[in-house]
């Protein structure tokens, strides 16, 4: 049976956690392979609407072992928390396993992210602010501590001494901020790592045997690819893997990349941003602050999970995410927020960059080139019946069967799914995905 990789294919918030939680029925393991706290899911159930930021999608189905994998920042405190608000609702959590492979957000990566934002002043990246980028720079310099760590103070001691001497002078030196007390984080971490132990364990392992045994395995991205530390708009980019290119979601779980059959591309109809960074679509008029605010007065307006902020809008840009569609080898596009839409007179896509009087059909490496460049707009035909109740392709107004073909196009890839609402059932199915 497949190992299936669902992405996000723009700057984030597609619609990942929606369109896991709807595969997951069909999945028996749902893992996690990237980024930290810093990014969230929201999932809508018979049971509510939740917001997830660690714990996979696939935890509402009783039946599905959840993972998340070594490729991940893992903050004890919010997981715990997450853990805690889930069993409280009824959910149980008793499937999920946690690699103790995967790197621990420490006390220190969260002073780090505020004061290095504070430092870079305008030239700030824009971050959650939750550690993951600090943390991802003491896992490559190879002072990070994992979560197998927390399980015993005699390896958790030692790692914390050394780790956080260095960085106290760090933070106290270089920033001028004030030193965290060592005892303190030791004591509290230990804690952490007893609550968290029974959780604790070899995902690797667990993907593996599933995939052995010919179960369905889902591997979920977080953050959007766009935002990849190697192929996004650097550097205003995360400091993880959120793209399945180079065999990111792979060693994320800790698997080859021949397992991996087919990779799922969440797109939505248009485009958004939160943080800094070059945005060529964006908009500032009446039909962003439109699209930002669509069902806010059900708690579903463009506003980041995470933080809370408003999200940047702009126009679906065909360039940025049909280089995407490349690096990521995507097979099939889930297409999200189709109902967004519904009402606009005219709706834009971006089809090309005007730099210099001459058209650019590739997304530029150089931030500064990337900031001049000017959007190429092709309009199309809205429609004005409403697309929420719709199950089946064909029922579609013509002018939505007419954009999401053009966006076949000019992604190259075939569009499988689309999302055209919050709830499970708001979905249309064009192609199997499985």
């Amino acid at each position: 049976m497949p190992i299936v990789v669902v992405v996000g294919g723009q700057w984030g918030d597609e619609g990942k956690g929606r369109i896991v939680d709807l595969l997951a029925r069909k999945a028996r393991v749902v893992a996690r392979y990237s980024a930290g706290n810093n990014a969230g899911h929201t999932i809508v159930n018979e049971r509510g609407e939740f917001k997830l930021h660690l714990v996979p999608a696939g935890i509402f189905y009783p039946d599905k072992t959840c993972v998340i994998g070594n490729g991940v920042a893992v903050d004890p405190e919010v997981l715990l928390d997450e853990i805690t608000n889930l069993q409280e609702k009824g959910i149980d959590t008793s499937r999920l396993v946690v690699s103790d492979r995967a790197q621990v957000i420490m006390p220190w990566h969260k002073e780090l992210d505020r004061l290095d934002e504070a430092m870079r002043g305008d030239a700030a990246i824009g971050t959650t602010g939750k550690g993951v980028g600090p943390c991802f720079v003491d896992k490559v310099a190879r002072r990070g501590i994992r979560v197998a760590d927390l399980l015993r103070p005699e390896d958790l001691n030692p790692r914390v001494e050394t780790a956080l001497e260095y960085q106290n002078r760090v933070i106290t030196g270089v920033y001028g901020g004030e030193p965290i007390d060592m005892s303190e984080c030791i004591e509290k971490y230990h804690q952490l790592g007893l609550r968290l132990a029974p959780y604790v364990g070899d995902a690797q392992a667990v993907v593996l045997d599933a995939h052995r045994r010919g179960d369905t395995v889902l591997l979920e991205g977080a953050q959007g690819s766009l935002l990849d530390l190697d192929h996004g708009t650097y550097p205003y980019v995360t400091s993880s893997v959120p793209s399945s290119s180079s065999s990111g979601a792979g060693l994320g779980v800790g698997i080859g990349p021949t397992a991996i059959q087919r990779v799922v591309g969440v797109f939505k109809s248009y485009s958004t941003r939160v943080g800094n960074g070059p945005f060529p679509t964006e908009l500032f008029d009446s039909t962003a602050e439109r699209l930002r605010d669509h069902g806010k007065e059900f708690g579903r307006g463009e506003y980041g999970t995470t933080t809370g902020r408003p999200r940047r809008i702009g126009w679906l840009d065909a360039v940025s995410s049909r280089y995407s569609v490349r690096f990521n080898g995507l097979s099939a596009l889930a297409l999200t927020r189709l109902d967004v839409l519904d009402g606009l007179e005219t709706i834009k896509i971006c089809t090309g960059y005007e730099l210099d009087g001459k058209v650019v059909d590739t997304l530029p490496a150089r931030q500064s080139v990337l900031e001049r460049v000017r959007p190429i707009y092709e309009e199309m035909p809205g429609w004005t019946d409403a697309t929420s109740e719709v199950r089946n392709f064909d029922d579609l107004p013509k002018a939505a069967q007419a954009f999401i073909r053009r966006v076949e196009q000019l992604l190259e890839c075939p569009v499988d799914l689309i999302s055209v609402g919050p709830s499970r059932e708001q979905a249309i199915i064009v192609n199997p995905i499985f």
